[in-house]
């Protein structure tokens, strides 16, 4: 059965690396790497070789996200990875010493977007049920847009090395500190509350994602918003507050 190869668009290749090479030669990166099969093809010793560096490490993150996703953590080999990546055994090595770091690094680079688009849709809140609003809504879109990347955060990283399931500690440990700062800026003279209040909150949410992602019911997670805004609500602004969450998806 062929492998399904992994496509890089100039977009999310610019998200990367940054723009510190002219589109130009990105774009003819991307066309010549994309049917490479491994091996350098004519023309890209053309290219700056740290661009064609940074490209060819990107599809390899890229490409262990998708074989994780497809075959889980622990039966993913290299070569899994280069096949879907498109790049030689050696070039893999020069960027990574095993799976397991290229793994990690697809969850460092993976977690860290998660948490800008996470934390950017949160400070536009104007209260603190906008900035949950906001949050939330960003993290469901990304899980049913990007379901490779949210099962690698959220399932495989518990099934991986110990140094993973730390990294996914701290994840979640972030969106609870997050959580807590939101709360303490627009309710600072709210009745005080658990500490572990947050910290609950984002392990509820993580626990309800994990079962669609192994499931693989990614279609209409929007439709958890109300659900879930409830349940955020509740422990901050009470059940008037969170009720009225449910009560605007009812009507």
């Amino acid at each position: 059965m062929p492998i399904d190869r992994i496509q890089l668009s100039e977009e999310k290749l610019v998200a990367a690396i940054g723009d510190r090479w002219p589109p130009a030669e990105i774009d003819a990166a991307v066309e010549l790497l994309s049917s490479s099969d491994g091996k350098f093809p004519s023309g890209v010793r053309k290219l700056p070789s740290d661009l064609v560096s940074a490209v060819q490490r990107e599809r390899l993150l890229a490409a262990m996200l998708r074989a994780a996703s497809e075959l889980g953590y622990r039966e993913t080999n290299v070569q899994d990875v280069i096949e879907r990546a498109g790049v030689s055994r050696p070039t893999f090595y020069e960027h990574f010493a095993n799976k397991e770091a290229c793994f990690l690094a697809a969850f460092d680079a993976t977690a860290a977007r998660l948490r800008d688009r996470v934390g950017a849709a949160a400070r536009k809140g104007d209260n603190l049920r906008d900035c949950l609003r906001f949050g939330l809504e960003t993290l469901l879109h990304f899980t049913a847009t990007e379901p490779e990347a949210a099962r690698t955060l959220i399932v495989e990283a518990r099934a991986a090395s110990i140094d993973a399931v730390m990294r996914r500690d701290d994840l979640l440990d972030h969106f609870a500190v997050c959580i807590d700062d939101r709360v303490g800026e627009h309710l600072p003279n709210a009745p005080s509350y658990s500490p572990i209040t947050a910290a609950g909150i984002v392990g509820g949410v993580e626990a309800l994602l994990y079962s669609r992602l192994n499931k693989g019911e990614t279609d209409d997670l929007d439709s958890l918003l109300p659900s879930m805004m409830y349940f955020l609500v509740l422990p901050f602004e009470g059940q008037e507050a969170a009720s009225q969450e449910l009560a605007v998806a009812a009507g």
